[in-house]
């Protein structure tokens, strides 16, 4: 059950949705019994699921604020996911009160959940979109009056990329955003990598997402995300695990990429 009370129109409870597991790891109330049991399932697979879920979000919190401390004043999140605390806006417009933010997303709790958050937030705008149609996104007319595409953005793509199966699909996705980003604008990506997991396992984790909306879940390797840079400058430290990406506090953890993670990177667009 969620906090709504009655399930939203558009919503079925009873296929597992991908940003409502998300939020059950993270902790939240948006879910359903359904979410839970896949959340479940996927933990006892991948113990470690909820610590990088954490890990992901917080590397959110980080990049933005560290872009907006860069200059940066306009924030595209594809495949947004449910509001938790520290939301993109609020981290943004903590650095720069002028900051401009675009949230798009295909689930209809994330959109009742944004919408909300319109009513103090007029810097903020949801949109409906889907990763595989990035053209429709970034011709979508209320983004396109809510950001300026000829100036530098920042375009998140954080644990999105992992629904689209297809690998070459995916590269033309990324594409098409770097396409449209005006020089000194940065692209934020983070990744599932599976690392070295049993083939019974990976069966099992693909079967758990093959059930839920998205219908899969693709995790790729260090190679495959670099490409998705080709073009842009690379922040240091590189692709890393997401809790190694410019930590707070010490990250004193052996970069092991035979163990699964979720990978990250920043680009700048010369």
């Amino acid at each position: 059950m969620t906090e709504y009370g009655e399930v939203p129109q558009g919503v079925d409870p009873n296929t597992p949705s991908i940003a409502r597991m998300y939020d059950y790891f993270l902790g939240g109330k948006d879910n359903f019994k359904a979410d839970r049991e896949a959340a479940k399932k996927m933990i006892s697979l991948v113990p470690n699921v909820r610590e990088f879920a954490r890990a992901n979000r917080e590397f959110l919190g980080r990049i933005v604020r560290f872009l907006a401390q860069q200059g940066i004043d306009q924030f595209l999140d594809v495949g947004a996911g449910l509001p938790t605390q520290q939301n993109v806006h609020q981290v943004a417009q903590s650095v720069a009160p002028q900051a401009r933010v675009a949230y798009v997303d295909n689930d209809p709790i994330v959109l009742v959940h944004g919408r909300a958050l319109l009513a103090d937030s007029p810097g903020t705008i949801v949109v409906q979109g889907d990763i595989n149609a990035p053209e429709a996104i970034l011709d979508d007319p209320d983004l396109r009056a809510h950001l300026d595409l000829s100036r530098p953005i920042a375009v998140l793509m954080l644990s999105v990329l992992n629904v689209v199966p297809d690998d070459a699909k995916a590269e033309a996705i990324v594409a098409t955003f770097r396409a449209a980003m005006a020089p000194g604008s940065y692209l934020v990506i983070s990744h599932g990598y599976t690392g070295q997991v049993g083939s019974r396992t990976d069966r099992e984790v693909r079967e758990v997402y093959r059930r839920s909306s998205a219908g899969s879940s693709k995790p790729r390797d260090h190679a495959q995300i670099a490409a998705y840079f080709d073009g842009l400058e690379l922040l240091e430290p590189g692709i890393v695990p997401v809790a190694a990406w410019r930590p707070e506090q010490e990250w004193e953890a052996e970069v092991d990429l035979s163990r699964p993670n979720i990978l990250a990177a920043v680009g700048r667009v010369p």
